[in-house]
């Protein structure tokens, strides 16, 4: 029998950096705290971020103050549609005095990487990419490197302009844990973000309240976290149901063209064990499950053409499943 409460004095013990960090990032982000929650599952869970929104939302803001907060490297690429894979990961550059060549790394050598419009670079950057957010490494000439730990790619991608965009391939789309769907600000948050933001030079200053060895560290407990049979078996259940929804008597039928990957298991099961770490608790419940479902699934199943015409999103499937399966 494993012993939740200690498991959850533990979590407490660790997490205690948490609210530091939100307080610091608050600071200058006003509101966003879903989006600043989903980046810290990111960097508790070891997986990628994409987050869609329309501009001027401060995702680039959010990033770059995060990663003052935490102490850790940051870099903004720009993709556009003239970007190479070298510009990306670097490159080798010959020496004709001394007939070597010599490593230029490029900005994916960083902790934090803010890959910007990333649907804008042609697909062999987007590989090149892809390689390192799985590897872990880039391979130069015959030479491979190591990136740094942490290694968090955060993606931004533009739901309006679809003009000059080449769209993500599923394969690639199914390596981000995470899809985060940004909105505006409440009334009362853009009355603040006036209030701080409305001179030519706003102060921004974040001062570094994490170390990026508290977050590994953090990282081992959020493995720890104890999951219940029945709720592992919830997890599967949801997964299962966008492949085959008749089998658990779900009205689905001709709307789903492919459900879930395995992949979208255990990042369901990852996400919602750090839910539970940010909560304080040592075990993951149903509503962790709940709470982190639609950001895991909603880039991993695609609906069929039928779908489309009768307007119903991967999204409402996903509410679908979630609002007809029994709760364990």
């Amino acid at each position: 029998m494993t012993n939740t409460q200690d498991i959850t004095n533990r979590v407490q013990e660790q997490n205690s950096w948490v609210p530091a960090l939100q307080q610091e990032v608050a600071r200058v982000v006003v509101g966003q705290r879903y989006l600043v929650e989903g980046l810290l599952i990111g960097l508790l869970t070891n997986g990628h971020v994409l987050l869609e929104g329309v501009p001027g939302l401060a995702k680039t803001l959010t990033v770059k103050t995060l990663s003052s907060a935490i102490r850790t490297g940051f870099s903004r690429i720009q993709f556009t549609p003239d970007l190479l894979p070298a510009d990306l990961i670097g490159t080798l550059i010959y020496n004709p005095r001394e007939g070597v060549f010599t490593t230029k790394r490029g900005p994916i050598f960083s902790n934090l990487i803010l890959a910007d419009e990333i649907n804008r670079a042609p697909a062999k950057v987007q590989s090149a990419l892809l390689e390192a957010m799985q590897e872990r490494q880039v391979t130069l000439g015959d030479t491979t490197h190591k990136l740094p730990d942490p290694f968090l790619v955060l993606a931004t991608q533009n739901p309006l302009e679809q003009e000059g965009t080449y769209a993500l391939p599923e394969a690639q789309l199914d390596r981000f844990m995470l899809k985060l769907k940004i909105g505006y600000p409440t009334k009362v948050e853009e009355r603040q973000i006036l209030d701080l933001m409305g001179t030519s030079s706003p102060k921004l200053d974040v001062l570094p309240v994490v170390e990026p060895e508290q977050i590994i560290r953090a990282r081992e407990i959020v493995n720890s976290i104890y999951i219940d049979d029945r709720v592992k078996d919830y997890i599967v259940d949801v997964v299962f149901a966008t492949r085959d929804p008749s089998a658990y008597k779900l009205q689905l039928a001709g709307l789903i063209r492919y459900g879930a990957s395995p992949r979208a298991t255990i990042a369901l099961t990852l996400a919602s064990r750090a839910k539970a770490f940010l909560s304080g608790r040592g075990y993951v419940t149903p509503q962790d499950v709940k709470s982190v479902g639609m950001d895991i699934l909603r880039h991993r199943v695609a609906v069929t053409y039928e779908a489309e015409a009768e307007e119903m999103t991967s999204e409402k499937i996903i509410e679908r499943v979630f609002a007809n399966l029994p709760v364990p």
